[in-house]
């Protein structure tokens, strides 16, 4: 969950894929611009972070190539865009990715799109539960879309039945002639499908891929991961970090950041043009309050895009240094640094080989990794990976544990992050770290609002989708501050 939500222009080869490496470049500061600029956001999205190597073919991602949806006369409303970006994700895009297909729609109409898109993604365990006794052979992949998106509109969102048969039906005779045929089928079955509630409520939430469940369930037992699959049916909030200090709106979190539905406007919401705070799911935050930055402590945040956390540090006053190894991405941690008022030195740079002039007091890494945490907010994830790329993603997370030590000065401490639900990202690399550096220690965190039960035995945080179940969930994060020994 890249950790970031670019919401706008980003690259788009998905969680494993990586940039080619570079050499270090200063980031020049943001041009004045008469637009606001878009709110940070911590919140990891399906093309988690750009990787450090670029592949003929991305760890991980399933063997059909994507295809992104170019922009097409057929995408003429918000149902039509669904249809698109549901298309996209069986070509192996994200939805993401294939945002770009609906620019041409007006606003409301594309934001329905996603929206509808997603949903239909969250809930598809249970719209194949109601249709696949109506379908005794699936039908083609066009047509099938077509039938989960009116019975998820019918059955999970409330939409008037008759309205939904007869849009549907229309998407089919606007399809190629094999969907055309296809026509009399889809309103048939949806017609069926709209008294199909008590087989959907039955079905419980969608299961997640044995890559993800498995590992999850022998760490914390079945009730946990269905727990956590539950969670992942409710869209997540929208939560906000402030500077000290600063009125934020939202409800107030135990952690400190405030959280609003979401769908909220943010560039509407008073403290945005005056830089108050910024966009950051509430477990983002916490890896900056484990860290427990001081003022004028000198700390490097490793893959830094697109900034929350770099905003979180400076606003705590350490003389900050981001560095990520895209300099496009950078470009947004400048333009929110700009909009908030605060300052760090940006550094575009593999963190493998970035060096700063003297040893740090404190390391901030939130490290490339599967981007499990944040499938509530990007279901398509589970359809387009398959887990191929995670002992790749292991092994350079070890070597950017290495490296983070290796900046420290004796004593200073390194706070390791990842959006990962998956213990071999989480648990079991703290424990090998340890056991490759036996004068390092964790330290375990105590800040406000962080309950015991969330610290593991190993004295690391284990964040999940199913913790704050009353206040709208939180996205999966592992995190761990490690102490270097003085010698």
């Amino acid at each position: 969950m890249d950790k970031s939500d670019d919401r706008e222009g980003r690259p788009g080869n998905g969680p494993e894929a990586r940039p080619r490496r570079r050499v270090a470049a200063r980031v020049p500061p943001p041009k004045p611009s008469a637009q606001p600029p878009a709110a940070a956001d911590d919140t990891p999205p399906a093309t988690a972070r750009p990787e450090r190597r670029k592949k003929s073919s991305p760890p991980g991602r399933r063997p059909s190539a994507a295809r992104l949806p170019r922009h097409d006369n057929s995408v003429a409303d918000a149902r039509a865009g669904a249809l698109a970006l549901l298309a996209a994700v069986r070509s192996g895009a994200t939805l993401s990715d294939a945002a770009a297909a609906l620019d041409h729609l007006p606003g409301a109409d594309r934001a329905r799109a996603q929206r509808l898109a997603a949903e239909t993604l969250r809930y598809r365990g249970r719209a194949e539960a109601v249709l696949a006794p109506l379908c005794p052979r699936r039908p083609r992949p066009e047509v099938h879309d077509i039938l989960m998106l009116g019975t998820t509109e019918m059955l999970a969102l409330a939409e008037a039945p008759h309205g939904v048969v007869n849009a549907a039906v229309a998407l089919a005779q606007r399809g190629a002639p094999k969907v055309r045929a296809a026509a009399g089928m889809v309103n048939a079955v949806l017609r069926r499908a709209a008294s199909g509630q008590a087989i959907w409520n039955a079905a419980g939430p969608t299961e997640l891929p044995a890559w993800v469940r498995r590992p999850m369930e022998q760490a914390w037992g079945g009730a946990a991961v269905s727990a956590i699959e539950a969670a992942h049916e409710r869209a997540a909030p929208l939560d906000l970090t402030g500077k000290p200090g600063a009125v934020v709106p939202g409800e107030p979190l135990p952690t400190g950041s405030h959280r609003l539905p979401a769908g909220s406007q943010v560039t509407a919401l008073p403290g945005y043009g005056s830089g108050d705070w910024w966009v950051q799911d509430a477990a983002a935050a916490l890896p900056v309050a484990v860290l427990a930055p001081r003022p004028g402590e000198r700390i490097a945040d490793l893959c830094a895009a697109p900034g929350g956390k770099t905003l979180q540090l400076a606003a705590a006053g350490a003389r900050v240094t981001a560095v990520d190894l895209s300099a496009q991405r950078l470009t947004r941690v400048a333009d929110n640094m700009a909009r908030t008022g605060l300052a760090a030195d940006l550094v575009a740079a593999d963190a493998l080989s970035w060096r700063p002039d003297a040893p740090l007091d404190a390391v901030l890494l939130d490290a490339p990794c599967s981007a499990t945490g944040t499938i509530r907010r990007h279901p398509e994830l589970p359809l387009i990976r398959d887990g191929s790329g995670i002992p790749e993603l292991v092994a350079e997370q070890a070597a950017l544990i290495d490296r983070a030590l290796d900046l420290l000065r004796p004593g200073g401490r390194l706070v390791y992050a990842v959006c990962s639900l998956l213990p071999a990202e989480g648990e079991d690399q703290l424990d090998a770290a340890l056991a490759r550096h036996p004068d390092c220690a964790v330290e375990p965190p105590d800040g406000p609002g962080i309950d015991p039960v969330w610290i593991t035995a190993s004295g690391g945080l284990r964040l999940r989708p199913d913790y704050w179940p009353d206040r709208g969930g939180m996205d999966g994060f592992f995190i761990a501050r490690l102490r270097r020994g003085q010698g």
